[in-house]
């Protein structure tokens, strides 16, 4: 029975090479977990090799004397039958000092986390941010050193952060990575650079089957704030955009702003349901900047990629920002930055600098009418509020 649709040549060699590469993007997916996998299995045969030498090591430490560690020996080696394998008994005994261990680990893991929520208080003074030539309809100065809020307006009405979410995009993804994965390697798919088309997202110029770093994708969605960096990145981390936004919005939870921030996406595209505030954004930043990897992502003013087949030459980026502000009159130095822009926003942006003898301030804008008027916006906050005394 003949096909009402008759396919065609363009059209059966499109759907070729568009299964060819499903098959090669399951293939890296298989290949990316398996890595993984075997890391995870690494450290745990680490650990548990570590906690039987513990064991050991402590129970040795308990004898007085020569004989009792020979006799602590001997019992141990009752404990192992004649093929040579742990017994029951002693296998017991390393399961209780694991979950020992794994207690001890979880009560550090809280700790940590709630050390990141961070408050930033308002003092007698604080200031509202009242200058005619700041044009941003919120803003807000914080004194990192103390957290507290030197000059605010607006800052905890809901904004649109546009790009400014790529920083907690970088933060989540420094994260849970190590130095030795920046030199890892990640095929951008045709999925991923048509959704930077599609949203008209800015982008770095990758292409599909492009090989590029782990590093390249971090300073790609930092510097030139590009889409098709940032969703690679998010899948480099967790298999898919939407695991990493989960992973993103738990970052939220553990920072204390959960319920005045939610992230739908890793990029900043327009979304309802895609918020925050500039004091949230100020909180972001701040855990930012002391995560050693993301303060250096987000600081560096030009950056050229590894050369690549499609790019042989690199494609060279640069954060527009700290390029722009570096010869203005702050009073300081801007250290980090991003900026952020979609329709529904306008023009949005975070800032990290030291001023007045090494004090690091964060100035979060937002709703403001250009990328310059953000700029400007930045050195009058900084300038007027920031004390010399």
């Amino acid at each position: 029975m003949e096909s009402y649709y008759d396919e065609g040549d363009e059209d059966r060699e499109y759907r070729i090479r568009y299964e060819k590469r499903q098959r090669m993007r399951r293939e890296r997916q298989r290949r990316l977990r398996r890595k993984r996998m075997i890391k995870r299995i690494l450290c745990l045969c680490i650990l548990g090799a570590l906690i039987i030498i513990i064991v050991i090591a402590v129970k040795s430490c308990k004898k007085a004397d020569k004989e009792e560690a020979q006799a602590q020996e001997a019992a141990v080696m009752a404990q192992t039958n004649k093929s040579g394998s742990i017994t029951q008994k002693a296998v017991e005994e390393v399961l209780r000092e694991v979950e020992k261990a794994k207690e001890t680990e979880t009560e550090e893991g809280e700790t940590e986390r709630e050390s990141q929520v961070y408050r930033f208080t308002e003092t007698p003074d604080t200031v509202v941010i009242d200058s005619e030539e700041v044009i941003s309809t919120n803003a807000i100065l914080v004194d990192e050193s103390k957290d507290t809020i030197v000059a605010a307006k607006g800052a905890r009405e809901r904004i649109l952060p546009a790009s400014m979410t790529k920083v907690l995009t970088i933060l989540v993804a420094a994260e849970h990575i190590s130095e030795e994965d920046l030199d890892d390697t990640f095929t951008m798919t045709l999925e991923i650079t048509d959704y930077a088309y599609v949203n008209d997202c800015s982008s770095v110029g990758f292409l599909d089957g492009e090989e590029v770093t782990v590093r390249d994708l971090f300073y790609g969605t930092a510097l030139h704030s590009g889409g098709d960096a940032a969703v690679g990145l998010a899948v480099y981390v967790a298999g898919s955009q939407e695991a990493f936004v989960e992973m993103m919005n738990q970052k939220l939870e553990e920072l204390g702003i959960a319920e005045s921030t939610h992230f739908t996406n890793c990029v900043g595209i327009y979304d309802e349901a895609h918020y925050s505030t500039v004091y949230d954004m100020a909180v972001i930043m701040k855990a930012a900047v002391q995560n050693d990897l993301c303060r250096e992502f987000l600081s560096l003013h030009t950056y050229t990629t590894k050369p690549t087949k499609q790019h042989p030459d690199g494609i060279e980026i640069s954060n527009w920002f700290l390029r722009k502000i570096e010869d203005k009159d702050t009073g300081g130095e801007v250290v980090c930055a991003k900026t952020g822009y979609i329709v529904q926003s306008k023009n949005c942006a975070v800032s990290y600098g030291t001023f007045a003898g090494g004090t690091p301030y964060i100035c979060v804008t937002a709703a403001s009418t250009s990328g310059w008027r953000c700029i400007y916006d930045h050195v009058e906050i900084y300038n007027r509020y920031i004390s010399t005394e």
